[in-house]
């Protein structure tokens, strides 16, 4: 199965819930990034991390897919 067919599977209630997780806390540092005041260094590599690691959370929960068991006679 590839990437884009994985994509378009159902994703099961927990991964739905990461990815919603992820998308928040990339919108959250998106956010801190261009705020138009200045903030201190650590606040904005702190922002930058969580960029890529919600990110990274909401692409993975969005290619996991619920496994369908397949029977066999």
């Amino acid at each position: 199965m590839n990437i884009l067919k994985r994509a378009q599977q159902p994703t099961s209630k927990f991964f739905k819930t990461l990815r919603n997780i992820g998308l928040a806390l990339a919108a959250v540092s998106g956010a801190i990034l261009t705020a138009p005041i200045s903030l201190p260094a650590a606040v904005i590599s702190a922002a930058g991390y969580l960029a890529v690691a919600g990110s990274v959370l909401s692409a993975v929960s969005q290619i996991t897919t619920e496994k369908e068991v397949e029977t066999t006679p």
